[in-house]
């Protein structure tokens, strides 16, 4: 159709017609003929994506029982909420003025998303999506409800499985990972702030995107919400090729840059999860770094690759393997460690008891040891009363990195097997631009070992803080430096 083509392209298809005519009657080549339009792509059209995935997306209800227990004032939680939330100031109540309401009684605790993975009724969302809930409610396109069972949840990869008692349900098709491309059309379905069912749709912007976190993300542009959590991302065939799960922000909310959990990865998991209700890990027992360009060209290694031991757990396997302080991990089982991240991810994917076959790079010399693969130890539950309990005060300096932190405890650090640090109950503004988030442990501060609180706190008000603050912090197994830029 003529609307396809814009002026500009009208215009020179005459000029080469009229060009034709004067060169008497020669003919344009097909190619040319057939370039504009090819240069001219439409849209996409999603409305038979969505008709096709919408009824296998569900929308995610949590529910808690709140307890009637008082506050020191007197004043039950409910009320203690309802003025915190709104700035006002907490009155002292006397405690037989206080609202009565029977005990265990069931609050709202938050919306997500999720997908129908199987007929028979196994459900896909997030694991921050079911975590903590009493009980989660799945609600189908059809309006039907039920009460899901929570198969499993894994923090690490952010991936959890719940069940339904139902069958012949509209299952999603799950896509190749490996066939996805940067700058391809995507679709979101989800439940943004509770509104069902909401498509958004955007392109892959980057694939393989390292956040920090245990698994390589897919960035896109589309647009995401709290609430879109657990919600499918689709591709223009149709199949489900991610998970949404994060999103980029200073504000709350989207800000362009969001990202999903690979499909394949999640996948990997939900399966563990299915068999055993948990997933299941190796570990070698080491503590690695970046390997810079200066570092490796100094040691003759060449080029910026693989993982840098910064330290070996006594007894672990990569002690008894042979594994040195200052070694560079360049290949594992026979897969090439490009980035420091590919470590971790490499071995956490091989089953526990596996023997492997590590290569490090040694003073100047490459060399192959064997190694048989540990179990990481899984996630310990969050007690629910944690998240009632009140957020510790953080000093104007730690405010300004926008961190709060509290002591560890005795049995913290003999699990943790660390003498000292400090643990992160917050992480806002410069800090979590840096990577932090709460339950980190942080070990250094400026280069400096921090034992506890006071000496955290010392060392950051002396810190310079119109320059990058490095911190080498501890999450689950593995410790890795940040840079905080407070200014920012």
């Amino acid at each position: 159709m003529m609307s396809k083509f814009d002026g500009n392209a009208l215009r020179s298809l005459a000029f080469a017609c009229m060009f034709a005519g004067a060169a008497g009657g020669m003919a344009l080549p097909q190619a040319a003929l057939a370039q504009p339009a090819a240069a001219v792509r439409g849209l996409p059209d999603f409305t038979d994506l969505v008709d096709q995935v919408g009824p296998s997306v569900v929308n995610i209800r949590t529910v808690e029982k709140a307890s009637s227990r008082a506050s020191a004032n007197g004043m039950d939680e409910e009320m203690m909420e309802f003025f915190r939330r709104f700035g006002v100031p907490i009155p002292n109540v006397p405690r037989q003025q206080r609202p009565q309401r029977p005990q265990d009684d069931e609050q709202p605790r938050g919306v997500g998303s999720g997908f129908i993975l199987t007929a028979d009724g196994f459900v896909m969302t997030n694991a921050h999506v079911v975590d903590g809930a009493d009980e989660v409610i799945v609600t189908l396109t059809d309006k039907r409800e039920f009460k899901a069972k929570i198969i499993g949840a894994d923090k690490r990869t952010d991936v959890a499985v719940v069940k339904i008692e139902a069958t012949g349900l509209p299952a999603v098709k799950v896509g190749d990972v490996g066939r996805l491309r940067v700058g391809e059309w995507v679709m979101a379905i989800g439940s943004p702030f509770g509104l069902e069912n909401t498509v958004t749709a955007g392109i892959v912007s980057a694939k393989q995107r390292d956040t920090g976190d245990y698994l390589p993300f897919i960035q896109t542009d589309v647009a995401i919400n709290p609430g879109n959590s657990g919600g499918p991302l689709i591709n223009m065939r149709g199949e489900v090729v991610g998970i949404n799960s994060q999103i980029y922000s200073r504000s709350g909310g989207f800000m362009g840059i969001s990202f999903a959990i690979p499909m394949d990865e999640a996948i990997r998991v939900s399966e563990q999860l299915r068999a055993s209700g948990r997933v299941t890990r190796g570990r070698i027992g080491v503590q690695i770094g970046q390997v810079t360009k200066d570092v490796a060209e100094s040691i003759g290694l060449g080029k910026a690759q693989g993982a840098l031991v910064t330290g070996v757990e006594a007894g672990s396997p990569a002690d008894k393997a042979g594994v040195e302080a200052g070694d560079i991990i360049t290949r594992f089982d026979g897969k090439s460690i490009e980035k420091v991240a590919d470590l971790p991810r490499l071995v956490g994917n091989t089953k526990p008891g596996t023997k492997s076959t590590m290569t490090v790079f040694r003073r100047g010399a490459s060399r192959d040891l064997g190694i048989t693969i540990a179990e990481i130890e899984p996630d310990k539950p969050t007690a629910k009363t944690a998240e009632r309990e009140e957020k510790p005060k953080a000093s104007a300096a730690a405010q300004q990195m926008g961190l709060a932190v509290t002591e560890l405890s005795d049995t913290q650090k003999k699990e943790l097997k660390i003498k000292g640090g400090v643990l992160v109950a917050t992480a806002t503004e410069a800090a979590a631009r840096a990577g932090l988030r709460e339950g980190d442990v942080i070990l250094a501060i400026a280069n400096t070992e921090v034992s506890g609180v006071k000496e955290f706190e010392a060392v950051l008000a002396k810190a310079d803080k119109n320059k990058p603050i490095n911190v080498l912090y501890r999450r689950g197994e593995w410790a890795q430096y940040a840079l905080i830029r407070p200014g920012r």
